[in-house]
């Protein structure tokens, strides 16, 4: 999957860059890398082409890293899954 996003745009803490060069990382430390990455993602970008695009950038050259493992276990969990919050995450619907 090629893309064309701005990796500055998607990554402007540069999380998966430095989770790319610190050596001996674990699975674990991607998990919880990948999920601050995830919550900073500014409004309009689409998470799963954010993905896909550092998929290909860091992806290619390092296919065997824990971060790599992480970022298409993130491009394999489906797409519509939605946050339920309140009373709609407590109360099962109606049918």
């Amino acid at each position: 999957m090629t893309t064309n996003m701005d990796l500055k745009a998607i990554d402007p803490r540069n999380l998966m860059a430095e989770a790319y060069r610190i050596e001996g990382i674990t699975i674990w430390d991607c998990r919880s890398i990948f999920f601050d990455w995830a919550l900073g993602l500014k409004p309009g970008v689409e998470p799963r082409a954010a993905i896909a695009a550092l998929l290909d950038h860091y992806g290619a050259a390092q296919p065997d890293h824990p971060m790599t493992e992480v970022l298409r276990a993130g491009l394999e969990a489906p797409p519509d899954l939605k946050r339920r919050g309140g009373r709609a995450a407590r109360v099962p619907p109606q049918g």
